[in-house]
């Protein structure tokens, strides 16, 4: 199938099914015009889904029958209605269709810190650079696991959420500019390597991957997302496909921002983990269990919903909620 010749062939009565789902009011032949134009576009969706699967077309055509389903479906009381959808479908759609360039991320971190590791603990001089033996030893023996503990664990839990969604907001607010994302995720891998070689050369590497494990499954897992979610808005901008670099933009941003409301949640529970569990006299199969348990979690609502609902229609475009709130509001 020729895409953008399917698509010019169309483009008038999905601009037109657009216009009609946005439309305040409608009379009763706008209605069935409406009507007929979405069950004209579903089956348009069907063939583009079955013929070329996943396009940038379809999600777009998927995004206008959203519209229009809820224009003459959407009467629930209160916006409030619309928020199961949302946690149920919009959002695990959205991470979904980042999840390659999460693993693409995640491999290059472990891969840049083994390096780093490598790097430092085959020659002492590298060690020697980021710190006396002194500074080195105070790290490894005393200050890595005091972090943990010097504060009340609320009042950490709250820090270290703040400052992880701050650096994933940055990630996709930032990621249109192409190189901030790869620059982020260099220099954690890096800062995380350096502290493997400085803990391995003290003979406390086994207390570095003890406290990281609770907490840093769900926490660096975020991250990666966050670096995937930039990197499609950057991508957006660069391959538009059919669309004009505007709309694909515009379009992008509002699904990685769905993305952002995903990921306070997640970076909340891995905050709450490190605040709280991390640190906790338990057993360490305890600890390290309840932060896996966590990332499994995600991961299911991640690829299990996520893909069910992608398979369904769904791009987890933010203007799908706005598109039902403003039917709501006009019921």
């Amino acid at each position: 199938m020729d895409l953008d010749a399917y698509s010019a062939a169309h483009r008038e009565r999905w601009e037109r099914l657009d216009a009609l789902a946005a439309q305040r009011r409608l009379s009763g032949a706008e209605a069935d015009e409406l009507v007929d134009l979405y069950q004209a576009g579903a089956t348009q969706l069907s063939q583009l889904k079955t013929t070329a699967g996943s396009t940038l077309q379809g999600d777009r055509l998927s995004v206008s029958l959203s519209r229009a389903r809820l224009r003459f479906t959407g009467t629930g009381d209160n916006l409030l209605a619309q928020l199961p959808r949302f946690f149920v479908v919009q959002l695990p759609a959205a991470l979904y269709r980042v999840r390659w360039l999460t693993l693409v991320y995640a491999l290059a971190t472990v891969l840049i810190a083994t390096l780093y590791a490598l790097w430092a603990l085959g020659d002492p001089q590298v060690l020697a650079n980021f710190g006396s033996k002194e500074q080195l030893a105070q790290l490894a023996d005393e200050d890595f696991v005091d972090y943990y503990s010097a504060n009340p664990a609320a009042s950490f839990a709250g820090q270290v959420w703040t400052n992880n969604a701050w650096i994933a907001a940055q990630c996709i607010a930032f990621g249109i500019l192409g190189v901030y994302v790869p620059a982020v995720i260099f220099s954690n891998a890096q800062n995380l390597g350096v502290t493997a070689a400085v803990m391995f050369a003290h003979g406390e590497g086994d207390t570095m991957l003890l406290y990281i494990a609770p907490h840093g499954l769900l926490e660096l897992t975020s991250v990666f997302v966050a670096a995937a979610a930039g990197t499609r808005i950057f991508w957006s901008w660069i391959a538009p496909g059919a669309r004009t670099r505007g709309q694909a933009l515009a379009a992008e941003a509002r699904a990685m921002f769905t993305v952002v409301i995903g990921l306070a949640i997640a970076l909340f529970v891995s905050g709450i983990i490190e605040g709280f569990v991390t640190p906790a006299p338990w057993p360490w199969p305890v600890k390290i269990g309840i932060g896996a348990l966590a990332l499994a979690a995600f991961l299911v609502y991640m690829l299990v919903l996520g893909g069910r609902a992608a398979r369904a229609g769904e791009t987890g475009d933010l203007d799908e909620f706005a598109a039902g709130a403003r039917t709501i509001a006009a019921a």
